[in-house]
């Protein structure tokens, strides 16, 4: 119990600081909202866990969307191209976010730096369906003899063998497409980040007649560690839950292949829930949900890794 002491040198129990009205609307505000946050989770979780309970039934012939496949056995390929997406997504996208970000807090002028920031706060803000369309009648066909000269010269390499798409619909355009869609989070978050750095240690390394280059590899990257590795997981969770961009440029085949070029290519959990809802009834809605609860878990590993890898750093503050 924390004391004051008296000027006769007894210890008095000190007074319990007075919240005022202000500080008391202020906290049970944010109480509120943390506990708002934390119901609508189990509520959702509870949602998905109790409507996808018949898809798991052993007898699956009168499930017209399984056609008497165990649901595991049809929902492994959507899983497989979720991730499998997300990663070359992520892939792609990582090393040009942190370039942007990177030139945009400590190489350019001031007035391009404000331009730059301002373009790529915009390009977050564009709507995914404007993506899938650009991806599918735009960018897919102008990716046909990229493929194939791909497929040509790095055909011995089996990401890039057998038969190139025609059209340019391929898993590799729609991780493209997605890279697109997740470098501005990725590159604002991370612009932000390196911004924090403390201004005495880059001063301190240039100081020491370290380059620009060396003191953004000894003092940025080291103290922007942990929030480089937020801002992926977080572009990482946006391509996850991706629908339209993938529904427009992939088909729905429930296939498992490592090939980028081929025109059979996995497609994802989000885009097939969008596919087939419209026709799905009975049985075939509680698959659907059931597949939302597999992407709901994979997604909520994933937050839970970058948690566990963002704490593994926490000891570690530029401030100190």
């Amino acid at each position: 119990m924390t004391t004051t002491t008296t000027e006769r040198g007894s210890s008095t129990p000190a007074a319990k600081p007075v919240l005022r009205p202000g500080d008391r609307i202020f906290s049970g505000t944010a109480l509120a909202a943390g506990t708002i946050i934390l119901i609508t989770l189990a509520a959702v979780a509870l949602f998905l866990i109790v409507q996808a309970l018949p898809a798991f039934q052993p007898d699956t012939s009168s499930n017209h969307i399984l056609e008497g496949q165990p649901f595991l056995q049809w929902v492994w390929p959507f899983v497989f191209g979720t991730l499998w997406a997300s990663a070359i997504a992520l892939v792609i996208a990582a090393p040009i976010a942190l370039g942007i970000a990177l030139f945009i807090s400590h190489y350019a002028p001031r007035r391009l730096a404000a331009l730059l920031g301002y373009v790529i706060d915009l390009l977050a803000a564009v709507p995914s369906v404007v993506f899938g369309l650009w991806g599918a009648l735009t960018f897919a066909p102008a990716l046909v003899p990229f493929y194939k000269w791909l497929n040509e010269n790095l055909g011995w390499i089996p990401l890039f063998g057998g038969t190139p798409s025609g059209t340019g619909k391929t898993i590799l355009t729609a991780s493209l497409v997605l890279a697109v869609m997740i470098l501005p989070i990725m590159t604002a978050i991370c612009r932000e980040v390196f911004l924090q750095t403390p201004k005495l240690h880059e001063e301190a390394a240039l100081a020491l007649g370290a380059t620009r280059w060396e003191m953004v590899r000894m003092a940025v990257l080291p103290f922007a560690r942990s929030g480089m590795v937020s801002a992926a997981m977080l572009a990482l969770g946006r391509a996850l839950g991706e629908t339209m961009a993938v529904t427009l440029v992939l088909s729905p085949l429930g296939v498992v292949t490592f090939n980028l070029l081929n025109p059979e290519n996995p497609t994802t959990i989000p885009a097939i829930i969008a596919l087939r809802f419209p026709e799905a009834h009975d049985e075939g809605v509680s698959t659907l949900i059931a597949a939302g609860l597999i992407l709901f878990i994979v997604t909520f590993a994933v937050n839970a890794i970058a948690r566990w890898i963002v704490s593994r750093r926490a000891e570690f503050s530029g401030a100190n």
